[in-house]
């Protein structure tokens, strides 16, 4: 479908907001669904967002980078490419970074608006009080939010949206502020005067701080000291010695107790600079995003102390803190990320701060990508420009209608799917290859945030795009859904779409505890639907099926042995997050228990485990099955990320297999060795996919019988109760607990 068409169609949809193409940095205006309410916390129509004329800016410059600037400008990104490239191959990895690159993303992270709707589990919070909110994810130039209740502060009569709006970059610099640990009377220099710095003066000043400026830019310095600097100078400029001298006299010749870095860029002249007006054993805090490459003998000659301050404050990255609501107690964490917040409105309540002089520019929100080209082209300029929005928003659930159905593939009747969810592995290893088949139409796409969808509508043609799955289960039109969901969401998720009738393809795990597993059995039970598939891919991979045709007999007893080098999760990953998602072995460890329940031809009856002391998904399961098999598999969290990710060697029947990575494989017996070979890594999704469409199109089985999917995800939850109770655990323990 041509994008210009795509857009046209949705021009029904009950909110807009900006989004960048970072592949050539295009800017769009979208017209989306409402986000979705959900628990913990709620819904904000926007009055007024904050451009970030340095943190957003760079982002729009680096997306119109050539691929080598953006590889030169994020080597950290570069670095997650290479481990991926490692462990699966070079298509995989083209196909990641090619739909990263050509998704639209969303921009913005510093708002005020209104409550609108509050999620269950929400306390003192209602609709219509206003609020300030913060977060690259949550808090977004867009006409309406959700956003977590711990991102979220109310906003005192006596605050104006527009100043609130500034919530945000306040408590930025709020967080530099407390980093540098300094007192009533004594002295700080900051050396970048853009949004950041002009309100950190402001914070100083108001805790009673004497405060001098650095910046190329003399408005900003009269900025500055308008805001309370006691004197500010341009680098290298005709008054900069003047202002050193002050601040070298007005502290007796020792110079001041921090300096701040809160400018931008890859020179590392600030931090020289910082060092020549810094005391002895004097506090250097970087809150900016500048080249760090400390001078040595500077540094050392002072003893100066170099901290960096992390964006909000103490809950920042923290997925159970920001997503799970769980507070951190003020005995020992003072200054969470919400009381920074909390502490800056106090500020501009009591008037101890006015951020009006920041103001350059209030435009309206349809105007943003003019705003937004303007400003990079150079034409607009100011350290504090806002969008403004309309006073009311309808929040609707409700998308365009579907157009007249027409036939796609084999036959009149295509399979018709409903997606829930559409992260970035649903997007390039599954749908890819729904899409390049026949007898496919894609109705219905409901994803949590509007521009999931969006972006999963432009790639594959979805018919309707929504923000409210339970749409999805009372369409008539739809036949199959796929639940591409984190998760803790799988088992409600499945059953809702059983119940409704409807066949469903659920990405692994079936359920990631007892109770859920429990909960799928009763329910086909009790419909008599048991038209479910997990997606345990491997199976289906090419490569394996090669290899167990070459192997021959594998019913007897035997044993296999799989490895997997899983590396360990950044800790902000929603995949480490144990608590509500279930560990690692029962989210991916499902993989390789149903791996050998294939080989063997078997069911697994009971598992065996233990975990390293330092890291509980760290471990090694044994798992027994009906026909005496045995398999060993060990999941890795401690090698080198860039080792290959997974090797499967199996014994019986007088021969031996070895399968490296999916990219090589042999068997051995009576001495002599046949080997098979893979272009690219294929772990099977593809065939996965047809074998899952085809039970559909021809009313045949599923490609695993149920039961298979119920022992297999049970052993993966025994596996954790063994670690827990030291000892074996049957996979009847865990159906009948």
């Amino acid at each position: 479908m041509q994008f210009d068409l795509w857009v046209n169609q949705f021009k029904s949809f009950p909110m807009k907001i900006i989004a960048q193409k970072y592949k050539d940095g295009s800017l769009t205006m979208l017209d989306v669904p409402a986000p979705a309410i959900k628990a913990g916390g709620v819904l904000v129509r926007n009055t007024f967002s904050v451009i970030s004329a340095g943190t957003e800016m760079m982002k729009v410059s680096e997306s119109k980078m050539s691929l080598l600037g953006k590889a030169r400008a994020r080597p950290d990104q570069v670095r997650k490419v290479m481990q991926t490239l490692s462990q699966q191959g070079p298509l995989a990895t083209y196909q990641k970074v090619m739909n990263r690159l050509d998704t639209y993303t969303p921009l913005g992270y510093s708002i005020a608006g209104v409550v609108e709707e509050v999620g269950e589990g929400v306390d003192g919070m209602s609709a219509g009080q206003r609020v300030a909110c913060a977060g690259n994810q949550y808090a977004l130039h867009a006409e309406l939010n959700w956003v977590p209740v711990n991102l979220c502060v109310s906003i005192p009569d006596n605050v104006s949206d527009e100043q609130a709006a500034f919530t945000t970059v306040g408590s930025i610099s709020m967080q530099g502020f407390r980093q540098s640990e300094l007192r009533l009377g004594e002295t700080a220099v900051v050396i970048g005067l853009g949004l950041l710095g002009q309100v950190l003066v402001r914070i100083l000043n108001a805790a009673g701080v004497h405060v001098y400026g650095v910046d190329m830019d003399p408005d900003r310095c009269r900025l500055a000291e308008e805001g309370g600097a006691t004197a500010c100078a341009t680098v290298n400029g005709a008054n900069f010695d003047a202002m050193v001298d002050a601040m070298w006299q007005s502290t007796n010749g020792a110079g001041a107790d921090c300096v701040f870095l809160t400018a931008a860029g890859k020179s590392n002249q600030p931090v020289e600079l910082a060092a020549e007006l810094a005391r002895d054993r004097a506090r250097i805090v970087d809150v900016g995003k500048c080249s760090v490459d400390l001078p040595w003998d500077a540094y050392a000659a002072k003893e100066l102390e170099f901290r960096f301050s992390r964006s909000y404050g103490p809950g920042r990255y923290d997925p159970f803190y920001e997503e799970g609501g769980v507070d951190y107690p003020i005995g020992y964490v003072r200054w969470t990320e919400k009381r920074n917040m909390s502490s800056f409105m106090s500020l501009l309540s009591q008037g101890a701060i006015d951020l009006k002089p920041l103001i350059d520019g209030v435009h309206d929100f349809d105007e943003a990508v003019s705003v937004y080209e303007r400003m990079n082209a150079g034409d607009l300029s100011g350290v504090g420009i806002l969008f403004r929005y309309p006073s009311q928003v309808a929040i609707k659930k409700a998308v365009v209608p579907a157009p007249a159905r027409a036939a796609t593939g084999r036959g009149e009747n295509p399979v018709r799917l409903g997606v829930i969810g559409c992260g970035n592995y649903a997007n390039t290893m599954l749908l890819p290859h729904l899409k390049a088949r026949a007898g496919i139409k894609f109705v219905e796409v409901s994803t949590t945030t509007p521009l999931s969808g969006m972006n999963a509508q432009s790639k594959f043609g979805f018919e309707t795009v929504s923000t409210d799955s339970s749409r999805i289960f009372e369409n008539p039109d739809v036949d199959a859904v796929l639940v591409l969901t984190p998760h803790s969401s799988h088992a409600d998720l499945v059953c809702d779409a059983l119940r409704a009738g409807k066949a469903v393809f659920v990405e692994k795990p079936l359920a990631i505890n007892a109770q859920q597993l429990q909960s799928i059995a009763r329910t086909v039970a009790e419909t008599g639907n048991d038209r479910i598939m997990v997606g345990f891919n491997r199976r289906f991979s090419p490569i394996l099926s090669d290899l167990k045709n070459l192997f021959g007999s594998t019913s007897e007893v035997g044993v296999l042995q799989y490895r997997v080098n899983a590396g360990r999760l950044d800790a902000s990953s929603w995949h480490a997050d144990r608590f509500n998602q279930g560990g690692r072995f029962v989210g991916e460890g499902c993989h390789f228990v149903d791996t050998a329940s294939w080989w063997f031809g078997a069911d697994p009856v009971s598992v065996v485990a233990a975990a390293a002391s330092d890291d509980p998904d760290n471990l090694v399961a044994t798992v027994s099955y009906e026909n005496g098999a045995q398999a060993t598999i060990s999941y890795v969290t401690s090698g080198d990320p860039r080792y290959p990710k997974e090797r499967m060697e199996a014994f019986g029947h007088g021969a031996a297999a070895k399968m490296d990575n999916f990219s090589s494989g042999e068997v051995w017996r009576k001495g002599r060795v046949k080997k098979v070979r893979a272009l690219s890594a294929n772990k099977g999704q593809k065939e996965q996919m047809n074998a899952f469409v085809d039970s559909l199109q021809t009313g045949g089985q599923m490609p695993i019988k149920f039961l298979s999917l119920l022992n297999t995800t049970a052993v993966t939850i025994a596996a954790e109760m063994s670690i827990a109770r030291g000892r074996v655990v049957s996979v009847a323990e865990v159906l009948s607990a």
